[in-house]
């Protein structure tokens, strides 16, 4: 006869305990849950005979070059490694609101036209909702097949019905399978639902793509253990306030992480980006002071934006303010420090503002020494040609040390049509012949005096 077990459980880590507990193992802070376990039940139901895996010869395995299925979205593709694989687990998450739903729509539309029935399932929103999503970003496919359900059991008899060639489930914290009395979205609720959803994808053989909450911290929520049962993982970030998103892969078992897809959202869903530099600047402040171009390498992938400082003097005797949008709060007190100690700027006592605009976030030493020339330029109210930009890292020395990938951020600063380019002595060696002209400095004083 089954007995009831009552446990509980932290929600940041899996952790179980017999008690309660005020802090976790982990150091998360009331995140236990009290959750029954079911003695003498079989979690693991016995599957169906169409989903047994069988044995195969080691011999008769093929290999080679992995069929891929084509999203009919550029850039996800790039991110993905060319495509979706069959039989992989693809998770995607990001904040509320940055256009997940979204571009799930997109994609399943895409592969609906042109390989045959996808199903996306949806735990959070109504078909109404899908509908009107689906109007306004032009879905219309007769293969892109829509239902609402959280029961894990019933979309495995959608699966077995309809035999579709991708699945989209948004999102895994909705799902529950009848083998556990926890509520939906708690640790043992998300564990078993991926386990299940990860026996489908292998032995079926057709890739899932499931989407996945985040915490306050910007990570996904749920047990860490869900990580690793995937085979990628995709984070879409950006700032609400705009329309640039970026698409990033921190884990994929079939390509490399080093890849970044760019979007725009617009009225009509994600529009691909192909020259995100570009986009960025297509508002340059021109003529401006505390204005400066910078550069890094985002995953392989060059991007230049700008960067505005704004010093202003501090007369109210209130200690002085130190706000960034997209740069590091640390890097910029350092960058302050060494103007005062090495070119003799007394800033201490005034408040400094730093954006890099278009919603951008770059944690990157190669924009110091453009940081370092934006609040050179407010402070001193001169302004900085439009047609240069500025790259290096600073030590506390004042030095200017050298970056990596300066071949293809100058090679994006050309095709740009930038005209001259201040950046580390050292790099020089490394540089090619090109149109652009490049000018190597050695110190923050020396920039200064070349510019100013």
């Amino acid at each position: 006869m089954a007995k009831n077990k009552t446990i509980f459980v932290c929600q940041e880590c899996g952790n179980e305990s017999l008690r309660w507990q005020g802090k976790c193992i982990c150091g998360a802070w009331n995140s236990f849950v009290e959750e029954v376990v079911v003695s003498g039940v079989n979690k693991n139901p016995k599957p169906l005979d169409n989903l047994r895996s069988k044995p195969v010869p080691v011999a008769d395995v093929k290999y080679g070059e992995q069929y891929r299925i084509e999203t009919g979205d550029g850039e996800l593709d790039q991110v993905l490694g060319g495509g979706l694989v069959p039989g992989s687990l693809v998770l995607i998450s990001g904040d509320p609101g940055i256009g997940k739903s979204t571009l799930l729509l997109q994609i399943a539309d895409g592969i609906s036209q042109k390989y045959g029935t996808v199903l996306y399932v949806s735990g959070e929103e109504s078909q109404e909702q899908i509908r009107l999503r689906a109007d306004r970003l032009g879905v219309n496919s007769k293969g892109l097949l829509i239902v609402t359900e959280t029961n894990v059991d019933v979309i495995q008899s959608h699966l077995e019905e309809y035999s579709p060639v991708f699945v989209i489930l948004d999102s895994i914290q909705t799902l529950y399978t009848g083998n556990l009395t926890s509520a939906p979205g708690s640790v043992s609720q998300v564990r078993e639902c991926a386990g299940c959803i990860l026996k489908f994808a292998k032995t079926l053989n057709i890739p899932f793509m499931i989407s996945a909450h985040v915490t306050k911290q910007g990570e996904i929520a749920g047990p860490r253990v869900l990580d690793h049962m995937v085979d990628v993982v995709l984070y879409l970030e950006g700032e609400k306030n705009y329309g640039f998103r970026m698409l990033r892969s921190f884990k994929n078992r079939f390509g490399t992480t080093n890849t970044l897809g760019v979007y725009e959202m617009v009225q009509e869903g994600m529009k691909e980006i192909t020259n995100p530099s570009e986009y960025l600047l297509s508002n340059q402040s021109k003529g401006v002071s505390g204005a400066v171009v910078v550069a890094s390498v985002e995953n392989t992938r060059p991007l230049l934006v700008e960067l505005q400082a704004l010093v202003v003097s501090n007369d109210l005797g209130i200690p002085p303010r130190r706000t960034v949008v997209g740069v590091n709060r640390d890097r910029l007190s350092l960058i302050v420090a060494v103007l005062q100690k090495r070119a003799g700027l007394f800033i201490g006592s005034h408040d400094i503002y730093v954006s890099l605009l278009g919603g951008v976030d770059i944690n990157e030493t190669s924009i110091d020494l453009g940081i370092a020339v934006a609040i050179y330029s407010s402070l001193r109210d001169c302004s900085v040609d439009g047609k240069t930009i500025v790259l290096g890292e600073l030590d506390l020395a004042g030095r200017v040390r050298p970056i990596y990938n300066i071949e293809r951020l100058v090679q994006e600063a050309q095709k740009l049509g930038f005209k001259k380019c201040i950046l580390p002595y050292a790099n020089l060696t490394k540089l090619p012949k090109s149109k652009i002209e490049v000018i190597g400095v050695k110190s923050i004083q020396e920039t200064i005096e070349l510019l100013f």
